[in-house]
């Protein structure tokens, strides 16, 4: 059990920086197979910053037999409710955790596309994500120690240096590579089975400093929808509807995924059926925190690795949109740099990274060495 500083470090700058909650707004924050220390933190805090925070505490256990009890009138009710409470909201703080990732496993994929397409989606994508100032976190147990190879606590000394690092320095380093995603219009993304091109034209870069995710430490933009050709292998593992899923490979064609394959080729084309949407990609990232240098199984982290890239079926975002619309949003991670086999990013034909590493000069701010 946490009971040092660190925890309301964490909370002071969930609520000031991340939320930058004001006096009179109204907070949700929903915790899901947690204790209770980070949530009263923060609940102090809201209260200290003259807010009003709303808590709902779930169990992925008591989750799970929701979802194999779902239906569509269910989904409905639950996403009407919902609905109406988060349209009151101003600001919107998510923790995760539990201490088993493959707690929702056995749940049949059509309850969870249920749940997707009826709840998740309308009341997260198109309500929360569009309308409040919100950010989701992933909070330190046993579970994670676990699946990290890490014990308890070297595990959270790991999270504390990644949650709680001087994201506002990372900001101000983001803004030259935000800058090129501005103008730049072809990409070219080159590793060990990896061949992909794309436009991300117009689009535009967007920075995330520790105001929508903690941890975080990325750069996103999203390609042109029909832009996407060739082959892209994932080299992270990737839990989906708690489903892992190894060895990921993807071939796109005009912006469709046209063949996907794993471990689990059958489960994953199921995903990608979800709807329409699902076979096309709705962001493109660069990972930049330095602190994190390994996959450990939690995509929070995972996608924020220093010299990653994640390249994501489902749905874009409203500040990076391509179009796309989908129920799912399914962030698949590439790891870049030596250790992981390498590989290069080309912006319009010129260099801008190699294993993992910028070598342009303007964005060498960006390397591990000068973010700590």
């Amino acid at each position: 059990m946490l009971t040092d500083e660190r925890i309301n470090v964490l909370a002071k700058n969930l609520i000031n920086f991340s939320c930058e909650l004001k006096k009179g707004e109204n907070i949700l924050i929903e915790a899901t197979g947690v204790d209770y220390q980070l949530v009263n933190a923060l609940v102090k805090q809201a209260r200290l910053a003259g807010a009003y925070p709303f808590v709902e505490i779930y169990d992925n256990k008591v989750q799970r037999q929701i979802l194999l009890d779902m239906d569509k009138e269910f989904a409905e009710r639950m996403r009407d409710f919902a609905c109406y409470r988060m349209d009151k909201m101003q600001a919107y703080i998510g923790i995760r955790g539990g201490e088993n990732a493959y707690e929702l496993s056995d749940v049949p994929e059509d309850r969870r596309n249920i749940y997707n397409v009826g709840y998740s989606h309308p009341v997260h994508h198109e309500r929360r994500v569009a309308n409040t100032k919100w950010c989701v976190l992933r909070y330190p147990t046993q579970g994670m120690s676990q699946m990290s190879g890490m014990s308890t606590e070297a595990f959270e000394d790991l999270y504390f240096n990644v949650c709680n690092l001087d994201y506002s320095k990372m900001e101000r380093a983001m803004t030259p590579l935000v800058e090129l995603m501005n103008k730049t219009d072809k990409v070219r993304i080159v590793g060990k089975g990896t061949d992909i091109t794309f436009s991300i034209k117009g689009i535009g870069g967007v920075k995330c400093a520790g105001r929508r995710n903690i941890p975080d430490g990325e750069v996103y933009t999203a390609p042109v929808k029909d832009s996407v050709n060739g082959v892209i292998s994932y080299n992270v593992p990737s839990v989906c509807n708690g489903i892992r899923f190894d060895n990921i490979r993807l071939e796109f064609k005009d912006g469709k995924i046209v063949k996907a394959t794993s471990d689990k080729t059958d489960a994953i084309n199921k995903i990608f059926d979800t709807d329409d949407g699902a076979r096309y990609v709705g962001e493109f990232a660069m990972g930049v925190n330095p602190f994190i240098t390994k996959a450990m199984g939690d995509i929070l982290f995972d996608e924020k690795i220093s010299g990653s890239i994640h390249f994501t079926p489902g749905a874009c975002y409203d500040d990076a949109f391509n179009g796309n619309n989908s129920a799912i949003h399914w962030d698949l991670v590439l790891v870049q740099t030596k250790e992981m086999g390498g590989g290069e990013i080309y912006f319009d034909d010129k260099l801008i990274r190699k294993d993992g590493i910028f070598t342009l000069d303007e964005l060498k701010v960006l390397n591990p060495e000068n973010l700590k």
